[in-house]
């Protein structure tokens, strides 16, 4: 049997989708459409059933699944490997947001390059990351999005506590937690909003959870990246919401001061994703295993 047919045939049953199996083959979808048909002929029995999204594995097909896909990771895994021991370091391809993969992830995964692993990252917004991830350009991505279907797995990996912050002056101005929790979401309504979005993303979440309410006012300062609304933050532009983790050194100097201490803080999951099959691959696996396990520490 030829092993093409049959890694093209466990890539669908994976995807799901003929379509979304040819863009992680580097194949056009006719092209997996005749293989899979090919493999279907010599076996005398359908794979897959279609549906209005994709398709649906046969019985006969998972059982075909269960058997193959191990043996066709191992085969995968010594092909890039090489049988050489002394060949190059294997590469892990990691997607994220760039503060929590630069401030958490990749320390976090540094001590495995003394043990052969290499790292490269590209950083995006959780759904373009998780569309390449799909498309098998990331062999692991951080997010804050739980992908949905059965090409994707996706793993807890912490949660994220979100501070309202502001300079010390600022908050001298508002008078202090307790007139803040006195006079509710108006008493903010003198500071200037430092964020990473024109949308407001991370202070609607707080606004929400913590003073039932929608901010009324646009930023007055949008930074891409959450280290930059730090620093502005710091340096007096307003008040911003940011992640415990990323502002807590500041927090510690006094640079920045907390506004509010609420009894349920606003928290957000970070998920460890990958390609469905894809922790048969040991650097995978094992960049998976210590980041999970790190994590615990967070």
């Amino acid at each position: 049997m030829d092993l093409t047919l049959l890694r093209t045939f466990v890539t669908v049953h994976r995807a799901g989708s003929f379509t979304r199996a040819a863009a992680l083959l580097g194949l056009s979808q006719p092209a997996v459409t005749s293989q899979i048909r090919t493999l279907e002929r010599q076996l005398g029995r359908p794979l897959f059933v279609r549906r209005a999204r994709g398709v649906t594995a046969t019985t006969f097909g998972d059982e075909l699944a269960h058997k193959a896909a191990p043996h066709l990771d191992a085969l995968a895994e010594i092909t890039e490997a090489g049988l050489d021991p002394d060949s190059p370091t294997r590469t892990l391809h990691l997607g994220g947001p760039p503060e929590f993969t630069a401030e958490r992830a990749l320390p976090a995964l540094s001590p495995l390059i003394t043990q052969g692993l290499s790292i490269r990252t590209a950083f995006g917004a959780a759904d373009a990351l998780l569309t390449g991830l799909a498309a098998g350009h990331h062999d692991l991505t951080v997010t804050t999005v739980r992908p949905r279907g059965g090409l994707l797995t996706a793993t807890p990996l912490c949660d994220e506590e979100h501070v309202l912050v502001a300079a010390p002056r600022w908050a001298a101005r508002l008078g202090g937690p307790d007139v803040l929790r006195a006079r509710g979401v108006r008493a903010l309504d003198p500071v200037p909003l430092v964020e990473v979005h024109e949308s407001l993303p991370l202070i609607a979440r707080y606004w929400a959870a913590v003073f039932d309410a929608k901010p009324t006012a646009a930023a007055a300062v949008v930074a891409g990246d959450l280290r930059a609304v730090l620093a502005c933050v710091s340096a007096g532009a307003g008040l911003a919401v940011l992640p415990r983790y990323l502002c807590a050194e500041a927090l510690g100097r006094g640079t920045v001061v907390a506004l509010l201490d609420p009894p349920v803080p606003p928290l957000r999951t970070y998920f460890l994703a990958v390609r469905t099959g894809t922790l048969g691959l040991p650097h995978i696996a094992r960049a998976h295993e210590w980041l999970l396990r790190t994590a615990a520490d967070w």
